[in-house]
């Protein structure tokens, strides 16, 4: 790969970070010895599908089982039911998978396995709400979160304790059958009970915690709701509750193994890799911000590596909806980024979330080059304008840096790459008016 081709380079190593948490790359190795009884598959997400035919491909006796993804990402299988629902605002396609889910589980002995195949995006897709509340109550929360700026444990606390399926409740369910999670991790460290909500996992949060979040981020929600997180009808299930089955849980993908994948064909085209963490979180114009001092005290000052370079970085950041445009964390991040950088030379970047998904757009990010604020301005944008209005995808639509790649079928959350070149050009700097 020619590191003079940075945007070229950059979706390589966006590639590369995809293409390690590929299910049928990770599932096989960790498939179960085959129990004495029965193997039921159940699990949720937007890599779901693709697991459950990477083990279906890799089991040779018998199993059943059904998993629920979002619309678009499901993969043909002929022994586990794949169900399609909503995300990031859940429907009625994925209340009916919940319940059935339930059903399946429901009746099983020691001898009976149940694997679990969770990935990020699990929490909409199984939107079984506690006794009061209605689906209708789970839409409209799921979007007032979605608005607020909550971190995503913020909002996973919350949806938690006002579900009857996740935070254990599932995983109950099970019992007395053993339970084998395999995770596909999208959540900045890798709590095992923020991924899909935690439907098969202890919870250590409480009632009280979700109704701290609600207060922090001034959420509305139903009377309903309050009334459950306040009786503490709502309490999840915790470590050592006799309801729950034996549990083992193991990763197969997280956030670091996709920067680590991205990191190796950076070296290999002559750059040096940066993974600056794999877990950041915060909102999404700020975080940028940092990130733009970071490439510039190496663009200008070689630290704290010399260039080329590349700094790398994984996580999931937060927008707070205050404008009339579409969101999206990744390319709110970008924007933000190129003002800070305002055209600085040498130095482009990639966000884009490795699900395929940035936001509720079927985009996943978009590319930043030097020049990309000045095309704007061309065109009659005015980038600090856009970004106040939450503006990002319709700011690098225009300019044709969207990065579209349809469905991925993993998720290990979001993907940041900004290259800094050896030689990047003149130290004069033209300061304009955003």
């Amino acid at each position: 790969m020619n590191p003079a081709d940075p945007r070229r380079l950059l979706r390589a190593m966006f590639d590369a970070a995809v293409a390690a948490a590929q299910p049928a790359l990770c599932v096989p190795r960790h498939l179960p010895v085959p129990p004495k009884g029965r193997l039921v598959v159940i699990g949720a997400g937007k890599a779901s599908a693709a697991m459950a035919r990477a083990v279906e491909d890799h089991w040779h006796g018998p199993l059943s089982g059904l998993v629920v993804t979002r619309y678009g990402y499901g993969v043909p299988c002929e022994r586990i039911e794949i169900v399609e629902a909503a995300h990031p605002v859940p429907d009625a396609s994925g209340e009916i998978a919940a319940k059935r889910m339930f059903d399946m589980v429901r009746g099983l002995t020691s001898d009976d396995l149940v694997l679990c195949l969770i990935s990020g995006g699990g929490s909409s897709l199984l939107p079984l709400a506690l006794p009061g509340l209605t689906l209708e109550d789970k839409q409209a929360l799921n979007r007032r979160l979605l608005a607020s700026g909550a971190s995503i444990s913020e909002m996973n606390c919350v949806r938690r304790h006002l579900s009857a399926i996740k935070g254990g409740r599932l995983a109950a369910a099970c019992h007395p059958a053993r339970v084998l999670n395999l995770l596909l991790s999208d959540v900045p460290g890798d709590d095992p009970v923020d991924i899909a909500s935690g439907p098969t996992v202890p919870d250590s949060t409480t009632c009280a915690d979700a109704l701290e979040i609600l207060r922090r981020h001034e959420i509305d929600v139903p009377a309903q709701a309050l009334s459950i997180l306040r009786s503490g009808a709502g309490e999840t299930l915790k470590q050592g509750d006799p309801r729950l089955p034996p549990i083992e849980t193991r990763f197969i993908a997280t956030p670091q193994m996709a920067l680590e994948a991205a990191a190796a064909l950076a070296r290999e085209a002559g750059l040096a890799p940066c993974i600056l963490g794999d877990a950041i979180e915060g909102e999404a114009r700020e975080v940028a911000k940092a990130m733009a001092g970071i490439a510039l005290q190496v663009a200008r000052h070689g630290q704290p590596l010399a260039a080329p370079c590349v700094l790398l970085s994984g996580g999931e950041t937060t927008v707070t909806l205050r404008g009339r445009g579409r969101g999206g964390r990744n390319v709110e991040f970008l924007l933000s980024l190129g003002i800070a950088l305002n055209g600085e030379p040498g130095i482009h970047a990639l966000a884009g979330d490795t699900d395929g998904v940035d936001g509720q757009e079927e985009i996943a990010g978009a590319v930043l080059a030097p020049d990309s604020l000045a095309r704007a301005r061309a065109r009659g944008m005015k980038p600090r304008e856009r970004l106040d209005d939450n503006d990002g995808h319709g700011f690098f639509e225009a300019l044709g840096d969207s990065v579209v790649t349809g469905p991925t079928l993993t998720n290990v959350n979001d993907f940041r790459a900004i290259v800094i070149a050896a030689d990047h050009g003149s130290s004069e700097r033209v300061h304009r008016r955003n």
